[in-house]
């Protein structure tokens, strides 16, 4: 999501950029550049428009126009606009009243309601340890109430049993006190879904939420709806008074523009958002995150905290004695390839980093894609543990084993062989000479890192962007618009110039000219 409207707002601040001073008239041409890449990722015309006159009003001040560097100014002005039309703060899910906790679904039919029930059901259980009971209460779509049940088996949270004819409200009235008596601490109402805004099915909705009165009314949008997405938003909060939105399908090609104008419109925070169908694929609204992933600033935080999550703290930590002495075998790289599986892969892990939406344009122009990772988990699966821990000895005959037992080539093993012999080499320099034994690798660009870090190191995304480096000129040692650099703890992105290194040539992209 949001991929045009980044493409289309990166293009309007690289022009500013290059420029020396910008005057009113530069201004409001880039100004008109961005409302229109607003309205082409649907963004409701009265939210473009007023988010335009805001920027405008700060950005044609003195403040722009005598600051040394006026094209990054308008691009934090802009990005301070946007972090306020998307909610200041982040709004996570409330559990302040009195057990158990009521929590309504809402929304169109097809939406993602039950999916998204589990997967919050899931989320309060593990991070919250709250003990959650869900109940269906879409009685008219074939085989809902059962879709549940079997969610809630899959993530081992309790569903309410069901029972054949029952109403919505008696449903609830059932659950509500099942509740009571299980000790529950949180209740997740399913409600039936509707083509539309529909009357009968609003009243029965109401009657639900006098019965169950519930602490926050959550609903579900699908981000690909486009501006349809607002009125229905704008209906059910004028007629429940909603608490949150949870956006799903966040990870399609959806423009983005539901969720700016959503949170303009109604005055509801975006709560969640859905980033895939597995039930552990949901993550936090924050909007300050949100907007830099859009002006192409990165968010470094969330990216922390996703290898927080997916990181096995035990094996990272053999892992870092092996690389203290230098050592880093083909099972270190596998382990290394699953990683990056796990955090969305390398668009997913590009996508967060400060300064790097140049390098995913270049990936995908040269038809690279996460298959890539798979090819190279398959061809260190077909090998022996030998063969791993030492690939000195994969001869001629060996490798012809191996690319009969993973479905590739000999010339792709080969590749893979090169880039762990890169990476090798770079855990050895960083074995003798700390970061400083990287400079050769990166060409002198490599900072040096401080001998000791700080405890209080800093959270907030800004801060750490800031320590980083200036976001205009990308990662520090990777120049503007080149791959040359390389991106140091990356598998794969080595630093050789000339195409993406390290990563197979052959089916899964093309290989760099030689200079």
């Amino acid at each position: 999501m949001f991929e045009s409207l980044t493409d289309r707002l990166g293009s309007v601040f690289d022009g500013l950029r290059g420029k020396g001073a910008l005057g009113p008239k530069d201004v409001d041409e880039a100004l008109r550049e961005v409302r229109r890449a607003l309205l082409e990722a649907d963004v409701a015309l009265p939210v473009a428009k007023s988010f335009i006159d805001k920027v405008r009003e700060r950005a044609v001040g003195q403040e722009v126009l005598r600051s040394v560097t006026p094209g990054q100014q308008v691009v934090k002005i802009v990005h301070d606009a946007m972090v306020e039309t998307l909610g200041t703060e982040p709004a996570p899910i409330s559990l302040a009243a009195a057990a158990p906790v009521v929590i309504m679904m809402v929304g169109l039919q097809g939406s993602g309601k039950t999916t998204s029930t589990a997967k919050i059901a899931k989320r309060l259980t593990a991070t919250e340890k709250k003990k959650v009971l869900m109940a269906s209460l879409d009685v008219r779509r074939p085989a809902a109430q059962e879709q549940l049940k079997v969610l809630g088996e899959q993530t081992e949270i309790a569903t309410l049993p069901i029972i054949e004819g029952q109403q919505p409200v008696d449903i609830t009235k059932r659950a509500v006190q099942a509740a009571k008596l299980g000790g529950f601490d949180v209740i997740m109402l399913d409600t039936a879904g509707r083509l539309h805004v529909d009357e009968a099915l609003m009243a029965e909705m109401a009657d639900v939420r006098a019965v169950s009165e519930p602490h926050e009314i959550l609903l579900v949008a699908d981000s690909l709806t486009g501006q349809d997405a607002v009125n229905v938003a704008e209906q059910f909060h004028e007629r429940m008074g909603l608490t949150g939105i949870v956006l799903t399908r966040t990870d399609g090609d959806g423009r983005g523009g539901a969720a700016l104008s959503m949170r303009a419109v109604t005055g509801v925070p975006i709560k969640l958002l859905g980033t895939g169908e597995k039930l552990d694929e949901l993550e936090d609204f924050a909007p300050d995150r949100v907007a830099g992933r859009i002006l192409g600033m990165g968010d470094v935080v969330s990216l922390v905290e996703k290898a927080a999550e997916t990181i096995d703290a035990e094996k990272a930590n053999k892992m870092a004695a092996k690389m203290k002495k230098g050592q880093f075998d083909l099972d270190d790289l596998a382990e290394q390839l699953k990683q990056m599986g796990r955090m969305g892969g390398m668009a997913g892990v590009l996508g967060m980093l400060p300064g790097m939406g140049k390098m995913k344009k270049q990936m995908n122009a040269a038809d690279l894609d996460d298959s890539v990772i798979k090819r190279q988990s398959a061809i260190i699966s077909s090998m022996t543990k030998a063969e791993r821990r030492n690939p000195k000895i994969l001869n001629a005959s060996r490798k012809k084993r191996v690319a009969v037992g993973s479905g590739t080539t000999v010339q792709e093993i080969n590749r893979l062989l090169k880039m762990h012999r890169q990476m090798a080499d770079m855990m050895k320099k960083m074995a003798k000479g700390g970061m400083k034994g990287l400079g050769g690798l990166f060409g002198g660009g490599m900072p040096e890192m401080p001998a000791d870090l700080p405890a209080d190191m800093p959270t907030d995304p800004k801060e750490i962007q800031r320590l980083l480096g200036d976001q205009a000129g990308g990662m520090p040692g990777l120049p503007t618009g080149s791959i040359a650099g390389g991106v140091p703890g990356l598998p794969g992105l080595g630093g050789a110039p000339g195409g993406l290194p390290g990563l197979p040539t052959g089916r899964g992209g093309k290989k760099g000219k030689k200079k």
